[in-house]
Order: structure tokens, then sequence, then C-alpha cells
């Protein structure tokens, strides 16, 4: 991993194994700090003491005091894969502390500057608009028990009839409120797992744009991680192959391959075919007939 902090250019490097006992197990660990290695494990320290191996320095406040602003970059990390069943059923479920999952999701935005909060559900119900023409307003409001609940007011012929609340609204329309509410909260580093899922074709080709533009209005460009199986989200031609990693399984583990690295990618994209069609192509599974003969 290479992070940059104002002039510095940090990159931490981890390798790890496990025992026989399945136990995780440092295989290599660096810190370079503008060019200059500052830490590298194995030790002499960790030959002497093997168990030293079962932890990284990085997570350890008493050794990582030299390179604390990468543990820093690395623990403000946001993951965001919204469960639309889990915002909805908030009395069934026990809220978790920022869960990426959404079990807290309502008290994430209560939890919020009422100023902040109010520009940035402006923001995305004006961006919804697209996708949702006749959802008008958008609002945080307590019930007589104190729980937050995100109330949305539709056109309607009757007038005050066209008010619902996140028990009402669809999957989609839930994990599309995630996704840009993601989007606007922060500056970290965000990893969104399929974010396509839920949505509708035209809307999920909307998200790599949408994703650019965020990024061009914040002080601090924010790097974003997506992993998809959508060729409506890969199909956007300002993807570069250098912004696509390719994931495919092998007997030795999962290859990973920056697309533009890759000869053979380079070639297709050049006499015309796009980086959606190489990518799914490169990595479907090799032996998916055979999921036709289940139940023969």
């Amino acid at each position: 991993m290479d992070m940059v902090d104002g002039e510095d250019s940090w990159t931490y490097e981890l390798e790890f194994a496990q025992d026989s006992q399945r136990v995780p197990l440092v295989r290599k660990e660096v810190v370079a700090l503008n060019g200059a290695t500052l830490l590298q494990r194995p030790n002499q320290d960790d030959e002497g003491d093997p168990q030293r191996l079962t932890q990284t320095h990085l997570e350890q406040v008493n050794v990582n005091q030299v390179f604390r602003s990468v543990a820093t970059f690395l623990g403000d990390i946001k993951y965001m894969h919204i469960i639309p069943q889990l915002i909805r059923d908030s009395d069934r479920v026990l809220p978790q502390h920022n869960d990426p999952y959404g079990t807290d999701f309502l008290h994430q935005l209560a939890r919020t500057k009422k100023p902040t909060l109010e520009s940035r559900l402006r923001r995305i119900n004006e961006a919804l608009q697209g996708a949702l023409p006749y959802l008008k307003d958008l609002s945080l409001d307590p019930d007589e028990k104190g729980v937050p609940h995100l109330r949305g007011r539709y056109d309607h012929w009757r007038q005050n009839a066209g008010w619902q609340t996140e028990e009402q609204f669809s999957d989609g329309t839930l994990r599309l409120m995630g996704l840009l509410w993601a989007f606007l909260d922060g500056n970290a580093p965000l990893l969104l797992e399929e974010p396509e899922l839920s949505l509708h074709p035209g809307v999920i080709r909307t998200i790599p744009g949408m994703m650019a533009r965020v990024g061009r209005r914040q002080k601090e460009p924010r790097q974003i991680y997506v992993s998809t199986h959508s060729q409506d989200l890969l199909s956007d031609e300002g993807i570069a192959p250098d912004e696509v990693i390719l994931l495919t399984p092998t007997p030795e583990g999962t290859e990973a391959i920056v697309a533009a690295s890759d000869d053979r990618i380079r070639r297709q994209m050049d006499s015309g075919i796009s980086l959606a069609d190489i990518a799914l192509a490169r990595t479907t599974p090799k032996e998916t007939s055979q999921l036709s003969f289940f139940g023969s």
C-alpha cells in the first residue's frame, strides 16, 4: 500500500501466512518513508521470539509511533454494504456502532450535526430525482420513543398523504440512499461491495459518474474501491484500465492483475472490445455450464 501524507510518501507492505493451527503469522512487514526503510520484519527480535509474528507492528501503539499516520490512515477506511432489511427492522435488530451493514444507519444520520444533515439530505434528494422523480422531500425525524426514522414525501393527489418512512422504501431506494450518504460522509478511503445490488441497470450506469463528481467537489481527492460483477457499472467509458483490478481464482489462490498492465487486454481494447466485456470474460468461472445440470 502506498500513501501520501502532505509531502511525505509512505509505503506499507504486509504478507502473512498461517501455522498448523490456522493462526495468522506475519511473513513480511515493511514500512518505508520517502523510499527509506523504517521497519523490516521478520527481524532478529522475531527470530528470538517467534510468538511476536502473531502480531503486526502496525497494530501495536507502543512500537508504531514513527509510522502511526499509516495506522491512522488504515483505521479511517470505511466499508459500506447496506442491507435494507436491517434498516427497516430497527425494532428487532440491535444497532451496532458504525455498522457497515446498516443496523445503525439512521442513528449515524441522527448523530450528524443538523446543518450538515439537512445539506446532505437535500443533495441526496436532488440526486434521486432522476430515479425517483416523485420524491420531493427527505427528512429525519424521531418517533415518540426517540428512534430516528427517514421520511420521504412523494407527490400525491391527496394533501399530506404522500409521506413514507424507511419501512415503505424499496430495497433499491434504501441502498441508493446509503450509497449517496457514503459518498458524502468524509474523505477517508471508502470500500463498496457490489453497489449495483437491487438497482435498475439505468441507475447502475450512473454510479461511476457520481463517484467522479463527488471526488471533484471535495478538497482532498477520495479513494473509492468498488467490487463488482456488473457489466452496466463497468461500461462507463470514464473508467480507465489502470483503475481496474481483475481478481481471478487459480489453484494457488486469487490472482490480482491491473488491467492496464496486461498486454492482451490492451490489444483487445485497441481492437474495440469494451473493458466491461474483457473484464467479465476474464473473470467468469470456467465451469459455470455445470450449474445448468443442477437438479437433473
